[in-house]
């Protein structure tokens, strides 16, 4: 089964494009710096700083506060190596954490293990967007054995009996016998992974499919960041996020060390929404636990069960307040189009949020659009801000809706089936005026949107330059309930511009207002958010005009 998406996935190291009963996310808007770069006054100071988030395993922290520090120390081989470091470790931990991971990945015997490696393998080879050589991927997959061992959450569940100085015996010999060892083949592959878990069974006890699965997750540390692979419940909670539906409570999240799990996000329709919680909310405690030191991962354990079964919250509100309640899980269907609505009858200007792009998302659009062209819509104000992503196909749909004629987008990669052109209709094109909203969170899809958009002039692009996440992923079924999400194509714009790592700014840029994502969710008029008025001011300009 292979389903071709264009998402930006999470988190740190990836936003992970999945909503779930509750969706662990960290955005750029979103991250609040607990360290500021800009207070550090050498590479070396920003390398203790961030070493001591390691020490404390606030990897998203560290992750970012390295990331800010090569902004200004570019190149810095001790600051690099650290990023790194930190974002291996986070992957090991999400792992780890990841119940599906250990009842079901950890369970597997040495052969499956290993024919799964070999099936990863082989679709690196043939299906990633860039070619990569077995001797980089197998070299990825000892560099994660080498930090795992070192890893306390790793050593707790593998080697809880094993001696210390055994385990670091180990480590010396991964580097001195093994280390970018050159294999230029699946078989010499398996064959050498095959020896190094004969070495750690013998020398500390270590089970050979914890062995292989760090080959196979750190060996897509040899990809770009948007490869990964998918334990079961990830997988599952992709697909979900596609189909547009969940079962949980129906929050987005993002811990934040001393206050709790930051509320980005509340779905419409949801446990979350019917019993009070809103955006900016802070979730202090689940089911009695204090989780306001807890990573996002952790917290998310704690929230996910079956449907109909229960969870207590206490949580502060933005004013400090103190409540709680009881939450029932339970399927929730998530709304691509969180908020339809004229901004100003007399005017005509209509307003869209869209925050995915998912299998519904189409239909959902054009109920909107019929539905505030009977009230009148005469232009539109269609916001795409922190929206991730989603499905490519889904894209150059709803662009449908607004490009009469030409090129959408188009895709490039080393497999013939991954280059395509996909192209307007011309059938039920809107022609109103329209203005985009955009900014730092709006990716991949929302970006092939805008870069639409932008090349057939055909609206005002208002916000901030958007993620830079050009790339389309393929999701790849494999045994176990598994999948792997691999990049293996570019999109280009119909100009043929891709803007990966560098984003595309609008054509008129507005400081991003502190409140921006909760504007409309707590009583504010949505024109009081800086970017909606800027839009609606050029649509009622343009109406003006326009009117004899």
């Amino acid at each position: 089964m292979r389903v071709r998406f264009a998402p930006r996935h999470l988190a740190i190291l990836c936003l992970f494009t999945g909503l779930w009963g509750l969706t662990v996310s960290i955005s750029a808007a979103d991250a609040e710096q607990t360290h500021d770069v800009s207070e550090v006054t050498s590479a070396e100071e920003a390398l203790k700083t961030g070493e001591q988030l390691e020490t404390n395993r606030q990897w998203v922290e560290a992750i970012q506060f390295y990331q800010d520090s090569l902004k200004r120390w570019e190149n810095d081989e001790s600051l690099t190596y650290a990023l790194r470091r930190t974002r291996i470790h986070f992957g090991i931990d999400r792992r780890y954490i990841d119940q599906s991971f250990s009842a079901r990945l950890l369970q597997l015997g040495r052969a499956e293990a290993l024919d799964l490696f070999e099936d990863i393998l082989t679709r690196v080879q043939f299906e990633y967007v860039d070619n990569v050589s077995v001797t980089k991927f197998v070299s990825h997959g000892t560099e994660s054995l080498y930090m795992a061992l070192g890893n306390s959450r790793f050593v707790k569940q593998n080697l809880p009996q094993a001696d210390a100085g055994k385990i670091e015996n180990v480590r010396r010999t991964l580097v001195r016998e093994f280390w970018n060892q050159r294999v230029d083949t699946r078989i010499e592959a398996r064959s050498l992974i095959t020896q190094i878990c004969e070495l750690c069974q013998r020398e500390v006890g270590l089970n050979s499919s914890a062995i292989v699965l760090e080959y196979i997750f750190g060996g897509c540390n040899a990809l770009d960041e948007y490869s990964i692979m998918l334990t079961p419940d990830r997988y599952n909670d992709l697909f979900g996020s596609i189909q547009g539906e969940l079962v949980g409570i129906g929050i987005e999240m993002k811990g934040e060390k001393g206050r709790g799990m930051h509320l980005v996000r509340v779905l419409m329709d949801s446990p979350a929404e019917a019993g009070g919680l809103l955006p900016d909310d802070y979730i202090v405690r689940i089911d009695g636990v204090d989780c306001r030191d807890l990573s996002t991962d952790d917290a998310a354990r704690l929230l996910r069960g079956n449907s109909g079964s229960t969870v207590r919250l206490h949580w502060e509100t933005p004013t400090g307040e103190i409540r709680d309640a009881d939450f029932t899980r339970r399927r929730v269907q998530i709304h691509s189009i969180t908020k339809a609505e004229l901004l100003d009858e007399q005017e005509g200007i209509g307003y869209i949020r869209m925050e995915g792009f998912q299998s519904s998302t189409t239909d959902e659009l054009d109920e909107a659009l019929r539905r505030l062209e009977r009230r009148g819509m005469r232009a539109l104000v269609w916001d795409l801000r922190g929206n991730p992503g989603g499905l490519l196909e889904t894209a150059a749909a709803v662009l449908d809706r607004f490009v009469s004629d030409g090129v959408l987008v188009s895709t490039k990669g080393r497999s013939p089936d991954q280059n395509q052109v996909f192209r307007a209709h011309g059938y039920n094109t809107r022609n109103y005026p329209l203005v985009l909203i955009v900014d730092e969170d709006s990716a991949s899809a929302s970006e092939i949107v805008a870069g639409a958009i932008h090349d057939h002039h055909r609206g005002t692009i208002v916000g901030r330059k958007t993620y830079g996440k050009w790339s389309v992923q393929s999701i790849i079924h494999l045994p176990g309930e598994t999948g792997l999400k691999l990049t293996t194509a570019r999109f280009y714009s119909p100009d043929d511009q891709n803007y990966a790592g560098k984003g595309l700014r609008p054509d008129i840029e507005v400081p991003r207002p502190k409140d921006q994502r909760t504007a409309g969710f707590r009583g504010e008029s949505l024109l009081t958010d800086p970017d909606i008025d800027q839009a609606f001011e050029i649509l009622r300009t343009r109406l003006s005009k326009s009117t004899p």
